[in-house]
C-alpha cells in the first residue's frame, strides 16, 4: 500500500491543505486574542480590530469597500445568503420573482434555487450552455424579463473548469437593472477577482479552496443591494449574518487570499504547463477519451475528462489504490451509474458521461507527479475496460 509520502494529491478543486503561514496568522485568535467582536472590553476590541484588518485586506484585493464584505461559514452559506436574501428582498419590494441561472451551478446555488422555486413560489429559468458549458451573454440579455430580479452564473465551474464571461454578463444585468450573483469559489488564486467584483452585486468565496481554513467564507454584497438575512439574530456583520464571528477564520481567509493574489501569476504559469502536459498526455495515451469543459477558457490548474465505456467512480477507486487522489462527477442512481447533471447539460451521451474524471493540480504537484499519472491512468482504463 502507498504511504502518505508516496501519494499524489490531484483534487485541489475539492479542497486544499492550509498554508503554514495561514496557520501562523490564525494562531493568536484561538488563544490570546479570543474575544467576541461585539464585546466592549479590551478582549472584544482586540478581536474587532483583527476582524476589521482582515476585512480591509480582502477589500483591497477585491477593490471594494470593507463594509461590502460579509463573513460566513462557507461558500455554500454565502451562496444561500445571496440568493435567498436578494430574492426575498426583491419580491418584498414588489420587483418580481423571476430568476435566471445556469444548469451547471454548484449544488449550493442549484438546490437553493430549487427551494426558492418549490417552497417559496419563485420562477427559476435555466439559461442554455454550449457543449463546453459556456453561457452566451446574448442569451442572458434575451432571457431577462421585466419581472427578472436576479441572474446567477458560476464564474468557474468546479467539475469541468470552464470560465464564464462574467464581466460581460454583469454589465448586461446592470444595464437592465437586475442583480447579478456569481459563485466564484473556484476562482481565487486562479483568476483576477477585482474586475469581476466591479460588475457583480453578489459574489461568494470560500477559504479552503485557496489554502485557507475550512469553515469560513465570504459574500461580497455591493453597497445598497437589498438583502434579507437568511439567519436571524444579533448585529454581527451588520445584521446580514448574525452569530459570533469566526475571527481566526476571517484572519486566515484574508491571509490566504493575499498570498493567492500575490502569487497568482507565477503559480498559474507553472500549473498551466503541468495541466497542458497532463491533458495532452491523457488524450494521446487513452483511446476514446475526451476533454470536458472549454479547451482555452478554463481554470489553469484544471483537467477533466470522460472515457467511453468505463465508470468514473471505478477510475477514482483504482487511482486511489495506486496512490493518486482524484475525483469524478458521475453519480449512481439505484445501482446504475449515470452522468453528473453538469455533463448532462453539455449533452454528453451516457456511455461517455459515466466515465468522468477530474484532476486538479496545486502547489505541491510536480512534473514527476504528472508523469506518474500518465503511466498509471492508461493502465487503469485498459484494465477496467477489459473487465467489462
Amino acid at each position: 500500500m502507498n504511504t502518505t509520502t508516496d501519494r499524489i494529491y490531484l483534487d485541489h478543486s475539492a479542497t486544499t491543505p492550509v498554508d503554514p503561514r495561514v496557520v501562523e496568522a490564525m494562531a493568536p485568535y484561538w488563544s490570546t486574542t479570543f474575544g467576541n467582536t461585539e464585546s466592549s472590553h479590551a478582549y472584544g476590541r482586540a478581536a474587532a480590530g483583527a476582524l476589521a484588518q482582515a476585512r480591509q485586506t480582502i477589500a483591497s484585493i477585491l477593490n471594494c469597500r470593507a463594509s461590502e464584505i460579509v463573513f460566513t461559514g462557507s461558500g455554500t452559506e454565502s451562496d444561500n445568503l445571496a440568493l435567498r436574501g436578494a430574492a426575498w428582498a426583491a419580491r418584498e419590494g414588489g420587483q418580481g420573482s423571476h430568476i435566471l441561472a445556469t444548469p451547471i451551478e454548484h449544488h449550493g446555488v442549484g438546490r437553493t434555487l430549487g427551494q426558492l422555486q418549490n417552497l417559496f413560489g419563485f420562477s427559476v429559468e435555466e439559461l442554455p450552455v454550449d457543449r463546453y458549458g459556456v453561457v452566451d451573454p446574448g442569451d442572458v440579455a434575451s432571457a431577462i424579463r421585466p419581472d427578472t430580479v436576479l441572474v446567477s452564473v458560476i464564474l468557474a465551474n468546479n467539475e469541468i473548469g470552464t470560465v464564464q464571461r462574467a464581466e460581460e454578463i454583469g454589465r448586461i444585468c446592470r444595464a437592465r437593472g437586475v442583480l447579478f450573483h456569481t459563485d466564484a469559489v473556484q476562482a481565487p488564486g486562479r483568476l483576477a477577482l477585482a474586475p469581476v467584483v466591479a460588475e457583480s452585486d453578489l459574489m461568494a468565496l470560500s477559504a479552503h479552496k485557496f489554502y485557507g481554513p475550512k469553515g469560513v467564507g465570504l459574500l461580497f454584497v455591493r453597497r445598497n443591494t437589498p438583502l434579507i438575512p437568511a439567519i436571524t439574530g444579533g448585529d454581527h456583520e451588520r445584521g446580514r449574518r448574525p452569530g459570533t464571528v469566526n475571527v481566526a477564520g476571517a484572519v486566515g481567509l484574508a491571509a490566504a487570499l493575499r498570498m493567492a493574489d500575490e502569487g497568482r501569476t507565477a503559480e498559474n504559469a507553472a500549473l498551466r504547463a503541468l495541466r497542458d502536459r497532463l491533458i495532452e498526455g491523457v488524450l494521446e495515451a487513452v483511446p476514446e477519451s475526451r476533454l470536458t469543459g472549454h479547451p482555452q477558457r478554463r481554470l489553469p490548474h484544471h483537467a477533466s475528462f470522460v472515457f467511453r465505456g468505463v465508470e468514473g467512480e471505478s477510475i477514482v477507486q483504482a487511482l486511489d489504490l495506486a496512490g493518486i487522489a482524484a475525483s469524478s462527477g458521475a453519480a449512481c442512481a439505484e445501482g446504475e451509474p449515470e452522468p453528473s447533471f453538469v455533463l448532462k447539460a453539455l449533452g454528453l451521451p451516457a456511455e461517455w458521461g459515466i466515465g468522468s474524471l477530474r484532476l486538479t493540480l496545486g502547489r505541491s504537484n510536480t512534473q514527476e507527479h504528472v508523469d506518474r499519472v500518465l503511466t498509471i491512468l492508461p493502465e487503469v482504463i485498459a484494465d477496467l475496460r477489459g473487465a467489462r
